[in-house]
């Protein structure tokens, strides 16, 4: 039984993010995820009680796929450090389109607690990434590049052109691939 909640799980997250894509998640539609699911309504409420608890578990699951290809890169990878993987993951993320922040301010409104998955992820990240860099001021200074490419990305107020956005992540893989490893 346990199998078949995670497995409707998985096809809800997975409708509601083709759906997102397709109309925006601003205009996300409980009926529209539970029919592109193949679930009931009650069904997709059984396991997302509200449209902000889906749109919440849309982000952990967004978190989970890019910690699976942080790993996979980094596994793959043998040659580059850790911050470069994290900065090239993140910069090729960026380049994707992606809609307005809007559904984000609607999902803070209707559950606060929307948010915390992302604070959780970003503060254990960076606490990874300061445990594997030797150079906490270059560390901070990508790091914090990368997250305002984020949310240059994310509020669609990006001021960059590609040129200046390719400049900016080949700088950093450069501060990222000037520091020697550290050992263990």
């Amino acid at each position: 039984m346990k199998a078949r909640r995670s497995n409707s799980r998985e096809k809800i997250l997975a409708a509601a993010a083709d759906v997102a894509r397709e109309t925006g998640p601003g205009s996300l539609s409980l009926d529209a995820v539970a029919s592109r699911a193949g679930v009931s309504k009650g069904g997709l409420l059984y396991n997302f009680p509200t449209k902000a608890k889906l749109m919440q578990g849309l982000v952990e699951e967004y978190l989970r796929e890019f910690e699976q290809a942080l790993e996979s890169a980094r596994t793959n990878d043998r040659g580059e450090n850790p911050l470069a993987v994290y900065i090239r993951l993140s910069a090729n993320d960026c380049e994707e389109t992606q809609p307005s922040a809007s559904w984000i301010f609607s999902a803070i409104a209707e559950d606060p607690d929307f948010m915390t998955p992302i604070k959780t992820f970003k503060r254990q990240l960076f606490e990874r990434l300061k445990g594997e860099t030797p150079d906490l001021k270059s560390l901070l200074v990508c790091y914090l590049a990368i997250e305002g490419l984020r949310s240059m990305n994310l509020f669609d107020s990006d001021v960059l052109s590609k040129d200046e956005r390719q400049l900016l992540v080949s700088s950093l893989l450069e501060i990222a691939g000037s520091m020697s490893p550290m050992l263990p």
